[in-house]
């Protein structure tokens, strides 16, 4: 179970772990409005979007974080392991589309903000989904592309922001290992999907309709059906928790959970990470699991071991509660 404070609420990390799709073109936002839960055509350059790329039976292929980048163009936020295969699936759909869709990853330079490490490189907090231009007062360059920050949802309440740097320019210096916001990405509650959980799940099974990835509003884009025949219909029997095992090494995404005595999983790791404040072995993870078995004593089973974890709910509220 998830403490009541994160311990480390003043860091800036490394993140290896996700990529950037550069989308350039006139039709680069309106391509993307009509591929994506969220809606590009009416956000705004101090907005991001979280948004999931969906297959055609609503399940995500991915979940990506959407940023605008001049009049048209857009930044797309992914894991590594999934970005070829976005990228190369989008570009499938853009037909006669005036869209370019390139890994930009090299590009940009990617920083962790923990705590109080936003204010004090941003100046000022950030709610989630905001996006701040920022530049570094020491930063010469000020003809180049601008560095930005976006908001991202809190880790037991430590604030947390992913800071986008030029390549080439000056970007803060990490001062805590990546594990760090690793541990803050599984506590923040918000899951990223990474290959070994690509196609398994609809939006709601990890919250994403209560963590603003998901407009209910916009036109047509894949699997909007069954996202929205889930949400209206009474339909949604996964969400997403918070649990904590003991196990080396950290259990990967996509390990199935299973109610004790039973044989048949009732749920799921989504996104994993070691419990920097546990004793050795301790784990953290994102999971998401039928909402009726979420009380019952569950665990994994890994190489004839078993796993006892302690579940707790997600850390923001859900829509039906709001």
């Amino acid at each position: 179970m998830s403490p009541t404070a994160f311990p480390f609420n003043d860091a800036i990390t490394l993140v290896p772990d996700l990529g950037v799709l550069h989308c350039s073109g006139a039709d680069a936002r309106t391509f993307l409005h009509g591929q994506l839960s969220n809606d590009i055509a009416l956000q705004q350059p101090q907005q991001a979007r979280l948004a999931a790329y969906l297959n055609a039976k609503g399940r995500m292929l991915a979940n990506l974080i959407a940023l605008r980048d001049g009049d048209e163009d857009v930044l797309l936020l992914c894991h590594q392991s999934i970005l070829p295969a976005v990228q190369k699936r989008l570009g499938m759909f853009v037909l006669r589309a005036k869209v370019h869709i390139t890994d930009a990853s090299d590009q940009w330079q990617l920083r962790g903000l923990l705590g109080q490490a936003v204010e004090r490189v941003l100046g000022q907090p950030l709610q989630p989904w905001q996006v701040l231009a920022w530049r570094d007062a020491a930063q010469s360059d000020t003809n180049g592309p601008a560095a930005r920050a976006v908001g991202l949802y809190p880790a037991d309440g430590a604030a947390r922001a992913l800071l986008l740097v030029p390549a080439g320019q000056t970007a803060p210096a990490a001062t805590l290992d990546d594990l760090v916001w690793a541990s803050s990405e599984v506590r923040s509650g918000v899951a990223t999907i990474s290959a070994p959980v690509v196609e398994q799940f609809v939006p709601q099974m990890l919250n994403y309709e209560s963590v603003g990835g998901i407009s209910f509003k916009k036109g047509c884009y894949p699997g909007q059906e069954v996202v929205a025949r889930s949400q209206f219909r009474g339909a949604i029997k996964r969400r997403a928790f918070l649990v904590r095992g003991q196990s080396l090494p950290v259990p990967a995404p996509g390990t199935e959970i299973h109610a004790a005595g039973s044989d048949q999983p009732c749920g799921v790791l989504v996104q994993s990470a070691a419990a920097i404040d546990g004793p050795a072995g301790a784990f953290d993870a994102v999971a998401s699991l039928r909402v009726d078995a979420a009380q019952a004593p569950l665990e994994l089973r890994l190489d004839q071991i078993t796993v006892p974890l302690t579940v707790s709910p997600a850390p923001y509220p859900l829509l039906e509660d709001i």
